[in-house]
């Protein structure tokens, strides 16, 4: 009898050790989800949300019930993985900090594309190095997204930074400084730089085009035709005219009544539209989308760095910017 009692105590205290340890052991595994891709239509992702914790990794099996679809993590360098119908694709995502994550579809797979979003929620402490948020331009300066932002000084020739270059070392200090550049409209700016300088109206120009030009991160000019081409053309145009695929059924875009009803994308090849419109405003535009004309929102994927760069290639509509000091 005292030889089992003395087993039984053995093997509680061998209990009391090995179940906490079991524990860490098993929740270091991987947890493994099964995404199923459909496109928006017949259902969008099988989950809207995944939920996990800080520093364990969640292992994602992949597939597709129809066409072929793309999974990216947003604000993230991990590369867009490839589902195919009937094979399966897998990935593994680890996070540090909690916090909630989006997930989208990168390939064009139907007019509702853009709804195919889900979101990662993952719980857990947060650590002393989590970033402090700071709130985008836009809410800083108390901009009104919705409000017609048309340009009434229109340049008579295209604006060329290149032809500004050789007057770098003599500009105003308003072109010399970025908040004042990404706070104002090109046509602001013309009209601060016109009251002070007597120059021509065309060289004001291209001093204001060589003031955006400056604004970019090296290789702006590339990740923001990559940005547009894969995000934007589809409904913007290859010309930005607003007459992209997916939107040729809906109406012109009036300024005057934005937001009443769905209308194409607005036409960046008038000089107008983007000449006053301050990079701010357009960022704000890119992170809250909306605007009547059924565009997501891109603030939740986009890094702060590929919407700037976004930004300045939209510009390019109308104005010679490129990436040469």
């Amino acid at each position: 009898m005292e030889k089992l009692a003395k087993s039984l105590v053995v093997v509680l205290i061998l209990l009391v050790v090995a179940v906490p340890l079991l524990g860490r052991l098993t929740t270091s595994q991987p947890e493994i989800v099964e995404l199923r891709a459909r496109m928006p239509e017949n259902g969008g992702w099988s989950q809207e949300f995944i939920y996990g914790q800080v520093d364990v990794p969640i292992k994602l099996r992949m597939t597709s019930d129809d066409v072929v679809h793309g999974f990216a993590l947003g604000q993230s360098s991990q590369p867009s993985v490839e589902i195919f119908p009937g094979k399966f694709s897998n990935a593994e995502l680890i996070f540090d900090q909690p916090g909630e994550y989006t997930f989208y579809c990168t390939r064009w797979c139907g007019a509702n594309h853009w709804r195919m979003r889900g979101t990662i929620v993952i719980e857990g402490p947060t650590t002393a190095d989590q970033p402090t948020s700071v709130p985008p331009l836009f809410l800083q300066l108390g901009l009104d997204l919705d409000a017609p932002h048309l340009a009434r000084v229109i340049p008579q020739n295209r604006p060329d930074s290149a032809r500004a270059r050789a007057r770098a070392n003599a500009l105003p200090a308003g072109l010399t400084d970025g908040d004042t550049i990404w706070s104002n409209s090109p046509e602001a700016l013309w009209i601060d730089l016109k009251a002070d300088e007597a120059l021509d109206d065309q060289v004001i120009w291209d001093m204001v085009a060589w003031g955006l030009n400056q604004q970019g991160s090296p290789g702006w000019l590339e990740q923001g035709r990559e940005l547009y081409t894969q995000n934007c053309l589809a409904c913007h145009g290859e010309s930005g005219k607003g007459d992209g695929v997916m939107v040729r059924d809906l109406p012109p875009m009036n300024h005057d009544k934005m937001g009443s009803e769905a209308t194409r994308p607005p036409d960046f090849s008038d000089p107008a539209v983007l000449l006053g419109a301050s990079p701010a405003l357009l960022e704000g535009k890119i992170i809250r989308g909306g605007m009547g004309t059924g565009m997501p929102y891109w603030g939740n994927i986009f890094t702060s760095e590929q919407i700037r760069s976004l930004v300045l290639y939209l510009y390019r509509f109308q104005m010679e910017l490129t990436e040469k000091p």
